[in-house]
């Protein structure tokens, strides 16, 4: 079994993101990463050579700066990068994995037993985790159906599937319809952190990605959030987060003034309706296998 690693990259250490620590975290169950990296005027590519792996594959990308965001597929600027990384994969699975998600060492055999469980069953298209997005510090995360519980992130690799954008993938079934891969749910998580860097560095990136996904940038501000939906991290984060993180004290609390935006209400209704009659209505972008 050979298994590739794949992500997308630009200005990741000026926009505040965890990339060689996510990088570092998979490496030892892959067999190659690459790595679309886009044009940078920041240490990204200095710090990519310090790791040293022969295991990362470079491919230098150019973005289309000129990519709308007035219509119904937006992000599609991503999509590109990240099926340009994907389409040079060599391996039975490409394992995809954003510049700010990490796995956890002690999931690494997990991962690899489900892999190659999976390897000779070709109705297993995509393997699901589960994600933990911690938001605020280290001791929070975001529990609610606006926050996606669940996503493909290693897919079969003899397959004829690209990205529309970011977050999912599609399989092709004919030359013009796609759909979400056929996956099977792993007992592993992704740790996702993009909501822990600094205030300033999310507003910065917030503003350098905008242009690809909505007219105008919006400024961030943590304390403005539902409380009810940040929940205290009892575990243990990867080890090759240790020295990224920084220190917190507690939970995670919000503006107790915050307002509640349309979405927001919607959310707990959502999650009210899921504690009531044992529901999953968070977004998830495949199809189960059972």
């Amino acid at each position: 079994m050979k298994v590739s690693g794949f992500t997308f990259l630009r200005n990741p250490h000026k926009l505040g993101y965890p990339f060689i620590e996510s990088i570092r975290s998979v490496l030892p169950i892959v067999d190659e990463f690459i790595i679309a990296l886009g044009p940078c005027d920041d240490q990204t590519g200095e710090m990519l050579k310090a790791i040293g792996d022969p295991k990362i594959r470079i491919i230098h990308t150019t973005w289309n700066e000129r990519m709308r965001n007035d219509l119904k597929l937006k992000g599609f600027a991503y999509g590109q990068q990240k099926s340009i990384a994907l389409f040079n994969c060599t391996g039975d699975w490409a394992f995809y994995l954003e510049a700010d998600e990490v796995i956890h060492e002690n999931d690494l055999p997990k991962i690899q037993a489900a892999m190659q469980s999976h390897l000779d069953n070709p109705r297993v298209e995509a393997l699901v985790f589960d994600y933990l997005h911690f938001y605020g510090n280290k001791n929070t995360y975001a529990w609610s159906p606006g926050w996606y519980r669940t996503a493909p992130r290693i897919l079969r690799n003899n397959i004829p599937a690209w990205a529309p954008k970011g977050l999912f993938f599609t399989v092709l079934t004919d030359h013009k319809h796609g759909r979400y891969p056929y996956a099977a749910r792993i007992d592993a998580k992704i740790y996702h952190y993009g909501w822990v860097r600094s205030e300033e560095q999310m507003n910065l990136k917030l503003k350098e990605v905008g242009k690809f996904w909505q007219d105008k940038p919006q400024d961030k501000q943590y304390l403005e959030i539902d409380q009810q939906i940040l929940r205290l991290f009892s575990g243990t984060h990867p080890t090759v987060m240790q020295n990224w993180l920084p220190e917190a004290d507690g939970l995670f609390r919000a503006n107790p003034s915050h307002v509640l935006t349309k979405r927001e209400k919607k959310h707990r209704l959502m999650l009210k309706l899921e504690n009531w009659f044992g529901l999953e209505l968070s977004k998830t972008h495949y199809r189960r296998v059972r």
